[in-house]
C-alpha cells in the first residue's frame, strides 16, 4: 500500500508511474486543499480568455522535456497541444528592462557579433572573456559569482540575474550554479573554460554518433527505400514531431491546468484514491511500515512518496528524524505575487515572450509575460502576467500586503515600463506563498546528504517535486518518475 503526499503535478505523476508496478497498489493520495494541480492553475474568463497563475509553457528539449511529451501522448492530450516553433516571436524575442529602456536580447548570429544596447558590447566578447578567465576549482558557487568571473559583471547584473528572476524568482547571488547550469559548471571544472568544455563535449557526442551510424550502415539491406517509406507513413511520436517541427515550447488549449486534471482523471479511473482536504500531520517510520496521521486519524502504509515542499515534510519527520528534518527545512522558498491583466486593445510595444527586470533596477516586479503573444486569444485583446516580489517580496510588499496593493503596483509598473496608457478591463491577483524553492549554493550536496540519510536508515520514503532536482514542470514530473523507480528498487 502506497501513500502519496500532495496532489500537485509531481504527486499525481508519482501515482501515474506507481500504477506500473502492481506491488505498489493500492495507492492513496492525500491533498490538503480542495483541488488538484498545485501551483498549476488556469482561470477562464467569461469571454474565453485564460489567465495562468502558474506556468503556461513547457519546453520539449532534454530528457525531462521528452518524458513530459511521452506523458502527454499517453494521456491522449496530443490534439490539445499548442506548439510554438523556434521562429515564433514568443520564442525569438526576449526583452530586458535596464536603465529605463527595453533591450532586445540577440537571437541571430548577426545579433551575437554586433554590439548590443544592453551590454554595450557584442555577445561574442563573452567568448573571449571566458577563454581568458582562470579555472577555479570549487564544489559549488553562486550563479552570479560564476558568471561574473567568466563573462563579466555586466552579464551577471543584467542578463543572468534577470534569468534567475524568471526561473526561481530568486537572487543570483544565492542560487547554485551547479543546480541551475550544471553543464557550464562541469565544463569549467573539467576543461577550464565554458566554451572549451562545450566544444569538446559536442565533438565527443558527434564522434559517438558517427560510430553508431557506421555500424548501422553495415547492416542495411536492399529494402532500405521500402523501410524509409514505411517510416514516413507510420505514426510519428510527439517527441519526433517536436523535433521535426522545431518546437521551442508548447502549451495546452484551455490552459495548462488541463494536464493535472487529465492526469487525475486517468489515475482515479485506474483505482487511485485521491482524498481532498486531507492534510498529513505526522509521519512515523516503523520497522515494517509507516504510520501516517491525517486529519487526526492514523493509518499504516508500506511506503510513502512525498511531493510536499521540503519545509513541510521537515515538520512531519522532525520528532523521529531531526537530522533529516534540519536538512529539509534548510531548502528555502520565496513568495510570488501574480497579477493577470487583460487589455481591450493591442497595447504591446512588440511581439515577444515578455520582459525581465534585473534586481539592480530596484523595481518591485520581476518581469511581465506577454501571454497573448504566445497564445493569441482574439485579434485585439492583450493578456499579460506580472510576476512580483520573489526573493524581494517582503522588501517591497511587507508580510501582509493586500491584493489591492499588488494590483495597483502591477498596473503602474506595466504602464511605466511598457508605455501603456489604457487601464486593464479585467484582472486577477494571487499571492502564492512559498511557491518556489530556492536551490541555493550547496543544494546538490544537501540532496546527497538527504538521500544518504534515507538510504542508511532504510526509510521507505521517496521524494519528488520542485524542492529537489529542478523547479520546472518537466523537472517535477521526471522527479516523480525517479522517486517511483527508487521505491521500486527497494520493493524488488
Amino acid at each position: 500500500m502506497t501513500g502519496i503526499l500532495g496532489a500537485g503535478m509531481s504527486g499525481l505523476s508519482a501515482a501515474y508511474y506507481a500504477l506500473q508496478n502492481s506491488k505498489m497498489a493500492p495507492i492513496v493520495i492525500f491533498e490538503a486543499t480542495n483541488r488538484v494541480g498545485g501551483w498549476v492553475r488556469s482561470i477562464e474568463l467569461s469571454d474565453g480568455t485564460i489567465f495562468e497563475q502558474g506556468p503556461r509553457t513547457i519546453r520539449p528539449s532534454g530528457a525531462s522535456g521528452k518524458n513530459t511529451l511521452e506523458l502527454i501522448e499517453q494521456l491522449k492530450l496530443s490534439d490539445k497541444i499548442i506548439p510554438i516553433r523556434n521562429i515564433h516571436p514568443a520564442s525569438k524575442n526576449r526583452l530586458i528592462y535596464s536603465d529605463n529602456e527595453l533591450h532586445l536580447l540577440p537571437s541571430t548570429f548577426k545579433g551575437i557579433i554586433k554590439k548590443n544596447s544592453l551590454l554595450n558590447r557584442s555577445l561574442l566578447s563573452l567568448v573571449w572573456n571566458d577563454l581568458r578567465a582562470p579555472k577555479v576549482l570549487k564544489d559549488d558557487e553562486s550563479t552570479y559569482s560564476f558568471i561574473e568571473r567568466r563573462m563579466g559583471q555586466d552579464v551577471a547584473d543584467k542578463v543572468i540575474s534577470s534569468m534567475v528572476c524568471g526561473i526561481y524568482a530568486g537572487d543570483a547571488h544565492k542560487i547554485s550554479i551547479k543546480s541551475l547550469m550544471k553543464p557550464l559548471f562541469d565544463a569549467e571544472q573539467k576543461h577550464g573554460s565554458i566554451i572549451k568544455g562545450i566544444i569538446l563535449e559536442q565533438l565527443s557526442k558527434n564522434k559517438n554518433k558517427t560510430t553508431v551510424r557506421k555500424k548501422t550502415e553495415t547492416i542495411k539491406n536492399d529494402d532500405t527505400e521500402i523501410n524509409k517509406q514505411l517510416d514516413n507513413n507510420s505514426h510519428k511520436s510527439l517527441v519526433k514531431t517536436s523535433q521535426d517541427d522545431f518546437w521551442a515550447m508548447w502549451g495546452i488549449k484551455g490552459g495548462l491546468e488541463e494536464l493535472p486534471r487529465s492526469l487525475a482523471k486517468n489515475i482515479t479511473e485506474r483505482g487511485v484514491n485521491i482524498k481532498m482536504e486531507h492534510k498529513c500531520e505526522k509521519l512515523k517510520f516503523n520497522k515494517n511500515d509507516v504510520e501516517l496521521t491525517v486529519n487526526g486519524e492514523v493509518k499504516n502504509y508500506s511506503r510513502i512518496i512525498s511531493s510536499l515542499p521540503a519545509k513541510s515534510l521537515a515538520n512531519l519527520v522532525r520528532e523521529q528524524h531531526p537530522e533529516l528534518s534540519n536538512e529539509l527545512k534548510d531548502i528555502p522558498t520565496v513568495t510570488v505575487g501574480v497579477v493577470n491583466l487583460q487589455f481591450s486593445e493591442s497595447v504591446l510595444p512588440m511581439k515577444a515572450f515578455g520582459v525581465l527586470i534585473p534586481p539592480k533596477e530596484e523595481k518591485p516586479i520581476l518581469g511581465v509575460i506577454f501571454d497573448s503573444c504566445a497564445f493569441p486569444q482574439n485579434s485585439k485583446t492583450t493578456v499579460l502576467t506580472v510576476m512580483m516580489g520573489g526573493a524581494w517580496f517582503e522588501k517591497y510588499f511587507g508580510k501582509c500586503s493586500s491584493e489591492e496593493h499588488l494590483l495597483t503596483v502591477a498596473v503602474n509598473q506595466v504602464k511605466e515600463i511598457l508605455h501603456i496608457e489604457e487601464d486593464p478591463k479585467a484582472f486577477s491577483v494571487s499571492i502564492l506563498k512559498d511557491c518556489i524553492p530556492q536551490h541555493i549554493v550547496g543544494h546538490m550536496q544537501r540532496l546527497t546528504r538527504i538521500q544518504n540519510y534515507i538510504s542508511t536508515h532504510k526509510l521507505p520514503l521517496g521524494l519528488c517535486g520542485s524542492s529537489y532536482q529542478g523547479v520546472s514542470l518537466n523537472d517535477v514530473i521526471l522527479s516523480a518518475k525517479q522517486a517511483v523507480s527508487d521505491i521500486n528498487s527497494h520493493i524488488l
